[in-house]
C-alpha cells in the first residue's frame, strides 16, 4: 500500500519557524496539585522566553489516519527536517500545550552534558510533546509514549525538563540523550504529591529519587548503569543523583535557574530562607527539593501573579540595587546577564518574568468537569507581568483573531497582533517603570479580574450548552474566547495610547475626574515633573563629584 505522508505545522503556540536555541536558559514551569490548589484543580505553567519568538496559538484538530501514513518531524528550534514516523489511528486535538483530555506538557532546556546531545536522533524535546498530546489521555499515557517514542527513533535534543499533567495527577521528568554512541535517552520521572507544589527553571530538579516507589516514580532501566559507563557516577544504586550526574551544577544554574523555583516555593511556604545558602553556592548545603508542601494554597490568580515575580521582598529583589534605581526602580536587566568590571565577573538577576518571552500560559485542569470545559489554558503573549492571561478552553477549535498566527510576525508590526500590543505597552513601562506600573495593573486587573469572577456562569452556560450537544458547548466556548481576547487586546491598546500621551517627553499629565486636566480656559495645564528616584541622583553625584554641583559665583 502506498504510504501517505503528513507534514504537520506544529508551531503550536510559539508560531514561528525557524529561530536557535529558544529554550537555551529561558522558560520556567511551575507545578500544582489538585490538594495544593485553591479550587482543587492541577495547575501547570510555561513561560516561552526567546529573544526571536513570536507568541500566538495556534489548534491541531483532532484526525483519523489511514494505515501507513507518515508524519514528518523537524526540529522546532530551526524547523530542519529530522524524518518521519508512523502515524497511529487516531490523533487528539490540541489547543498550545493542553490536549482535549486535558492533559498538559510544558518545558524548561537545561543542557546538560555536551556529548550527551544525539545529531542522529529523530524526535526532539517540542516534537516530543506535541506527539504526546496527540495521543495521550493521561499523563501516565503521556510519558510512555514519550519515552517509547526516544527509545525506538533516538532524542536529538540536549537534556530537558518536562512538567507533564492531567486533572488527577502532575509529574516532572528529566531526560537526557545518550550521545551518538546509543540510540534513545535516560530519563527519570517523579509524580508530585497531590498536596505539593513542585517548579523547574531550566534545571534539573531531580536528584536522588525512590528507586522501588513504581506508583510514583518512573525511570529508564539505564539511568544509572549509563552514567556509570560514561564515568559520571560510581556510588551505591541508592545514592544516585540524577542533576549531579547528568548536569553538574554551577553558580550560575544555581542563582539564574533554581532561584526562580525557590522564589515559587518561598512565597506559599514558610522557613525556604534556609536553601539560600545552596542559592549561594555554599559548600555541603542542603539542597533545595523537588517540591514541598504550601502553607497556603494558591488559586489560578495566584499562580497567575507568580508568574510576574522579580523576587519582590527577597534577597534578590531586583527592584533595589543601582541597575532598578536608573529608570525607576524597573525590575529588568537587558542582555546579556553577565559582565566584567576590572578583570572580575559579575552577573545579573533572572527572574520568572522576563521581556523576552514570546508566550506565557497557565493551565487549570479539573476533573469534575466535561473535559472540553475543564481544561482551560490561560493564556498571554511577551512579558508575563504586562500580559493579559485570556481563558482558551481545551476544545477551543478557532483561535481568537488577535492570537491567531500570521495576524503580525516578530519583523511585522500589527495593531491587530496581542503580541505586538502587549509590547507597545510593556516596552514604555521598562523606561519608567514605577510610574507606569499602576496604570498598567489598573488595566489589566480589572480585565484579569473580570474574567475570575465571571468564569463561574460562563462554565455554568457552557455545561448546559454541553447537555444539549458537545459541539454546541464547543462554538460557545469559541465565541466566548473571541470576545474575550478582543476586549482585552483593544483595552490594550487604549492603555498603549493612554501610556503615551500621560509620560510624553518625560513628564506627567496631571488629571482630574478620570481625565487630563485642562485649564478654566480649556487649555492643557502644566505637567508634573517626576524626575528621578534620589538612589538615582546619589548615583549621579558619586559618579559626576563636583562637577554638577551647584557653585557660588566668584566675586
Amino acid at each position: 500500500m502506498k504510504k501517505i505522508f503528513y507534514h504537520i505545522a506544529i508551531a503550536l503556540s510559539a508560531c514561528t519557524v525557524a529561530f536557535t536555541h529558544f529554550s537555551t536558559s529561558a522558560c520556567t514551569s511551575l507545578l500544582v496539585g489538585k490538594k495544593a490548589s485553591a479550587d482543587g484543580s492541577t495547575i501547570i505553567t510555561y513561560a516561552a522566553d526567546a529573544h526571536v519568538l513570536y507568541g500566538c496559538l495556534e489548534t491541531l484538530p483532532a484526525a483519523d489516519h489511514e494505515k501507513g501514513a507518515m508524519r514528518e518531524v523537524r526540529e522546532w528550534d530551526t524547523n530542519k527536517p529530522l524524518g518521519f514516523i508512523p502515524e497511529v489511528p487516531h490523533t487528539y486535538s490540541v489547543v498550545g500545550y493542553i490536549n482535549e483530555h486535558q492533559v498538559t506538557i510544558t518545558e524548561s532546556t537545561w543542557g546538560g552534558r555536551h556529548e550527551l546531545q544525539d545529531t542522529t536522533g529523530l524526535i526532539d524535546y517540542v516534537s516530543l510533546m506535541h506527539i504526546a498530546l496527540q495521543r495521550s489521555k493521561t499523563a501516565r499515557e503521556a510519558i510512555k509514549v514519550m519515552t517509547s517514542l526516544v527509545a525506538q527513533y533516538g532524542y536529538y535534543s540536549e537534556g530537558e525538563s518536562f512538567s507533564i499533567g492531567d486533572p488527577n495527577e502532575i509529574w516532572v521528568m528529566d531526560m537526557i540523550g545518550k550521545g551518538n554512541k546509543e540510540k534513545g535517552a535516560v530519563w527519570v520521572a517523579v509524580r508530585i504529591p497531590d498536596d505539593c507544589i513542585a517548579a523547574h527553571a531550566n534545571s534539573p530538579r531531580i536528584h536522588r529519587f525512590p528507586l522501588k516507589d513504581k506508583a510514583n516514580c518512573l525511570y529508564s532501566k539505564d539511568v544509572i548503569s549509563f552514567a556509570r559507563k560514561m564515568g559520571y557516577f560510581d556510588g551505591k544504586n541508592e545514592e544516585f543523583d540524577f542533576s549531579a550526574a547528568y548536569n553538574p551544577t554551577d553558580f550560575g544554574t544555581l542563582r539564574g535557574c533554581d532561584a526562580r523555583a525557590w522564589s515559587f516555593f518561598n512565597r506559599f511556604k514558610d522557613g525556604m530562607e534556609k536553601y539560600l545558602p545552596y542559592l549561594d553556592g555554599k559548600k555541603d548545603a542542603e539542597i533545595m527539593p523537588l517540591y514541598v508542601k504550601p502553607d497556603r494554597k494558591p488559586s489560578v490568580r495566584d499562580i497567575q501573579a507568580m508568574m510576574r515575580d522579580h523576587f519582590e521582598g527577597t534577597p534578590f529583589d531586583m527592584t533595589k540595587d543601582a541597575g532598578a534605581n536608573v529608570l525607576w526602580d524597573v525590575p529588568y536587566r537587558f542582555r546579556p546577564m553577565s559582565f566584567t568590571i576590572d578583570g572580575k565577573k559579575y552577573f545579573n538577576e533572572r527572574a520568572i518574568a522576563t521581556q523576552q518571552t514570546g508566550f506565557v500560559l497557565v493551565s487549570q485542569m479539573r476533573s469534575w468537569l466535561p473535559n472540553s470545559i475543564g481544561g482551560v489554558m490561560w493564556f498571554g503573549v511577551d512579558d508575563a507581568n504586562t500580559a493579559v492571561f485570556i481563558p482558551m478552553y481545551c476544545s477551543l477549535t478557532k483561535v481568537p483573531h488577535s492570537y491567531a498566527k500570521g495576524v503580525g510576525d516578530l519583523y511585522n508590526l500589527n495593531w491587530e497582533a496581542a503580541f505586538w500590543v502587549n509590547n507597545w505597552v510593556a516596552n514604555q513601562a521598562y523606561s519608567r517603570y514605577s510610574l507606569m506600573i499602576p496604570d498598567i495593573r489598573k488595566v489589566q486587573n480589572e480585565i484579569e479580574n473580570n474574567l475570575a469572577a465571571e468564569q463561574a456562569s460562563i462554565e455554568e452556560k457552557a455545561i448546559e450548552a454541553y447537555s444539549k450537544s458537545p459541539a454546541e458547548a464547543q462554538k460557545f466556548l469559541n465565541d466566548y474566547s473571541e470576545r474575550v481576547a478582543a476586549d482585552a487586546t483593544a483595552k490594550y491598546r487604549k492603555l498603549g495610547e493612554y501610556l503615551l500621551v500621560k509620560y510624553l517627553d518625560g513628564n506627567r499629565k496631571r488629571e482630574k475626574d478620570g481625565k487630563f486636566e485642562l485649564s478654566p480656559y480649556n487649555f492643557p495645564v502644566q505637567p508634573d515633573f517626576p524626575g528621578y528616584t534620589e538612589e538615582y541622583y546619589r548615583t549621579i553625584v558619586n559618579s559626576a563629584g563636583d562637577r554638577l554641583k551647584n557653585k557660588e559665583l566668584e566675586k
